[in-house]
């Protein structure tokens, strides 16, 4: 691991905010891992920092698996959540979307298949607290 921050937020705009400073560091190739409970803010995160790339439409790809946008960079959006076996993911060609260097690949529940995500990737893990406001835990792993 090479860096690791925690931020604890208090609303949606702490949330849009810490997204969008991240999203202006992404670079082409890289493999955003977003964790959390249900209802933690995963898709909001990704949906946030997909703006600053000229993405507006970003929507869950919970039954999907996979949905691609185009703006900055190529976006590949991944959500685990609804995914039996590790096969699925070999089935739709998970390799291939993360070995395309043009793009920038978001995956939802990475937590549920970690054997298939890249040792090189930065994960995101959203926690939300009693209070209801939520710490986001940020670890890059080069």
């Amino acid at each position: 691991m090479e860096s690791s921050a925690v931020i604890k937020i208090y609303s949606e705009k702490d949330t849009k905010d810490l997204a969008k400073e991240f999203a202006y560091g992404l670079n082409a190739g890289e493999v955003i891992v977003v964790n959390g409970e249900l209802g933690a803010g995963k898709t909001f995160f990704i949906k946030s920092a997909s703006g600053v790339l000229g993405i507006d439409n970003v929507n869950s790809p919970t039954f999907a698996l996979v949905n691609e946008y185009m703006g900055k960079f190529k976006i590949y959006h991944f959500d685990f959540y609804r995914i039996n076996d590790v096969k699925e993911l070999h089935d739709i060609g998970f390799d291939d979307y993360l070995n395309d260097d043009e793009a920038v690949v978001f995956i939802e529940w990475g937590n549920l298949f970690p054997e298939i995500l890249p040792y090189k990737r930065t994960e995101i893990e959203i926690k939300v607290l009693e209070d209801f406001s939520r710490e986001i835990i940020i670890n890059k792993y080069e």
